[in-house]
Parts: C-alpha cells; sequence; structure tokens
C-alpha cells in the first residue's frame, strides 16, 4: 500500500499531466470533424438610442458570492413567450458606471433581429437528462483541480482569468475588458460598496516577484490590482426579479490602461450538440481554496433559451468565471476555445413537480453578444458577425 507521501506524489504528478494536456491542444481536436451543419450565426445590431444621467449610486448592497435562485417550470419555459421579444429591448438597456462615481443609462434600440433570440429547441428539459438529487455546489467527489506554477498560471487559457476586488472572478475578454457577474457589482437596486473603488487583480506567479530557488513553489502567487474605469450591467439584471434577472447576470468592466495578457474571444453560445466534447470548462478563484487559480470541467447538463444548467464543482468566489468550450470557427476551419457564458451560480429547477439541483452558467445569446460585443468596440459595425 502506498504511503501518504507516495500518494501525494503521484496526485502531483497527474495534476501536472493534466496542466499539460490542457495547454497543449491534444491531437484528437484537430482530428475532430465540424459540427454536421456549422452555420454562420446571425448577430443583429444594437443601436444606443439615447443617453440619460442619472443620480449617484448610494453603493448600499453587500456583495453576494453564493448566488442562489429558484426557478419553476414557467420560469424555465418564458422563453417562448410571444411578448419577450417586446421587452428583451427595454432589458437590453444599459447602465453605465464612472469611476469618480456618476452614472448614466442608455436605451437601445435592435435591427436585424428577425428570429427569436434563443432556440426554441431549448425550452425544455432534453430527454434521458439526469434526474437524480444531488449537493449543491459539489457533486460527488470534488472535480476542481488548483493550478500552479508559472508555466501555468501565465499561459493561456488559465492567464484569462483574473480577481474581482469584490470577491469574485472574471475573465479577460479584451486588452482592456472584463466580463463578470453582474451580482458581484450590483444587487438588482444598488451597486455593492466595493463597486465605488473597483479593481481587477491579476495573478503574479512567486518567481517574479524576486522569490528565488525552491522557495517559489512554497508562496503563493501574489496579485497587482488595476483600476476600473467603468462598468456596465444590463437593464435586465436592475431591479427584476432574481428568477427573471438571473438570465442578465452578466457585467462588463473597462479597465483604465490596456494589460498584456492573452484573452479570450466571446462566442454565441453554441447547442450543446455543437460543442466539443459536450463539455464546458472554467477557472475561478473559490473562497475556500483562497489564493489559488482554481479549474473544473464537467458536461452540459440541460439548456434553456439563457441558461446552460451543469454540474461543475464550484464554490463562492468562482461567480463571474468565464465558461468557455471548443467552438467551431467557420472563418478559421478549426475548433477554438470562446468564452461562451458567464459562471453565475446555483439555482433549484421545479420541471414536472420534481426538484433538481444545478449550477448555473449565462448564455450569451445573439442579442447579448451584440451588446457586450458593443460595450467593447463601441462600433455596432464591429458586431456584426462573430
Amino acid at each position: 500500500m502506498a504511503t501518504p507521501r507516495e500518494r501525494s506524489l503521484l496526485m502531483s504528478h497527474l495534476l501536472m499531466l493534466l496542466q499539460l494536456l490542457l495547454l497543449l491542444p491534444p491531437l484528437t481536436w484537430s482530428l475532430l470533424p465540424p459540427p454536421p451543419h456549422p452555420a454562420p450565426v446571425h448577430v443583429p445590431a444594437l443601436i444606443p438610442r439615447a443617453q440619460t444621467p442619472l443620480v449617484r449610486s448610494r453603493f448600499s448592497a453587500r456583495a453576494q458570492l453564493a448566488f442562489t435562485t429558484r426557478c419553476n417550470s414557467s420560469c424555465f419555459h418564458r422563453g417562448e413567450r410571444e411578448e419577450q421579444a417586446e421587452r428583451l429591448t427595454e432589458k437590453l438597456a444599459f447602465e453605465t458606471l464612472y469611476a469618480d462615481g456618476s452614472r448614466t443609462l442608455t436605451t437601445v434600440r435592435v435591427e436585424g433581429d428577425e428570429e427569436s433570440d434563443g432556440d426554441p429547441r431549448r425550452g425544455g428539459p432534453r430527454a434521458g437528462s439526469r434526474r437524480k438529487r444531488v449537493r449543491r455546489q459539489i457533486y460527488g467527489a470534488d472535480g476542481r483541480f488548483n493550478i500552479q506554477g508559472d508555466h501555468f498560471l501565465l499561459d493561456y487559457p488559465f492567464s484569462t482569468a483574473v480577481r474581482i476586488s469584490t470577491g469574485c472572478t472574471g475573465v479577460l475578454v479584451s486588452r482592456q475588458h472584463v466580463l463578470t457577474a453582474a451580482h458581484c457589482v450590483h444587487d438588482g437596486k444598488d451597486y455593492v460598496k466595493g463597486a465605488r473603488k473597483l479593481r481587477v487583480g491579476f495573478l503574479i506567479p512567486p518567481s517574479i516577484n524576486g522569490t528565488h530557488g525552491g522557495l517559489a513553489s512554497s508562496k503563493r502567487p501574489l496579485v497587482r490590482w488595476v483600476r476600473v474605469r467603468r462598468t456596465r450591467v444590463p437593464k435586465g439584471w436592475i431591479q427584476g426579479p432574481q428568477e427573471v434577472s438571473m438570465d442578465f447576470d452578466y457585467a462588463l468592466l473597462e479597465l483604465r490602461w490596456p494589460h498584456r495578457r492573452p484573452f479570450m474571444r466571446l462566442s454565441v453560445t453554441p447547442s450543446s450538440d455543437d460543442l466539443g466534447g459536450n463539455r464546458i470548462h472554467f477557472s475561478g478563484f473559490d473562497s475556500d481554496r483562497s489564493g489559488e487559480l482554481v479549474y473544473r470541467f464537467c458536461a452540459v447538463e440541460e439548456e434553456s433559451s439563457d441558461l446552460i444548467y451543469q454540474h461543475c464543482d464550484a464554490r463562492p468566489g468562482a461567480s463571474g468565471s468565464g465558461v468557455y468550450g471548443r467552438v467551431w470557427d467557420n472563418r478559421l476551419e478549426r475548433w477554438e476555445r470562446k468564452v461562451i457564458g458567464i459562471f453565475s451560480g446555483h439555482q433549484w429547477l421545479e420541471i414536472d413537480g420534481e426538484n433538481r439541483d444545478y449550477n448555473v452558467a449565462v448564455r450569451i445569446t445573439p442579442l447579448k453578444f451584440a451588446q457586450i460585443c458593443y460595450w467593447v468596440h463601441g462600433n455596432r459595425l464591429d458586431c456584426v458577425h462573430d
């Protein structure tokens, strides 16, 4: 029987192998055929209309790292309601918070949205999906992995994960923008106290901080904090019931200065059938592993028009992580890692009288892609196509 030390060394070697496999795309991915019909995704144009000054925020809310909601069948199927298209324009209006505490509300108009925002095929649970009752947030054996060492923390895709000063995680989606969960900066009624001087933290491995020799591996990474210049939150999140606003639990932070790290591009969330391996991945700063970047992956369990239901192990602090997967890129004709969602939290889903327990990520629908892309580029012409 192996000794505790031998078991520890074995686990360390296994983790090292896993990290290497993640950094070096497996040959099998390049050999996988494209989806049967990888049709281009139509992205409507989001056009700003009017900008209205608002009173300054009181910053009275408290950050809620363990975000939990409940949803019944009517909430789950609301993507099929006829009036949703009319209400979406109002929900896609957005609020902007500036570094000096001022804020504005921008209304929008949508052009070219001939099709419904969301696939009606995703309006209900898939046949054959698992229905067993499981514990929230950690499902069975803990499947998370700590990412350690200079060669991994500074390499793609782990380098795209950043800390948010309110206690959450974010993902780099451009040279100056970070995507995170809205509830990390706003509770639906007011901005959280920490949003007044919001910062984004970049991990700095110990060796880069001047630590030498074998001592480097025993020290935790440090964090370099950068102030946020502007924060944008969709109106669909503000002053809405949690069951509805969870669909809009995302926010974009604009840094004061561009960074030099690799970032991950956005994509409209494909159906799980068109997602490489039917798997999603994300890395975050879970609260039970202080100072560590934690990676996990799992299969998609359920889909609605706005949410991804899954059993990826996660704890508070992982909210706002960029959920990514292998997406077929028609232009490059290959599979690419792209951000397809934002990890939100936990939801009890009641379908046909049965409670199911899931961790949940917000889907990037065509309209949400158009909105976030406009926030990043400031030009709707750059956001017509993925």
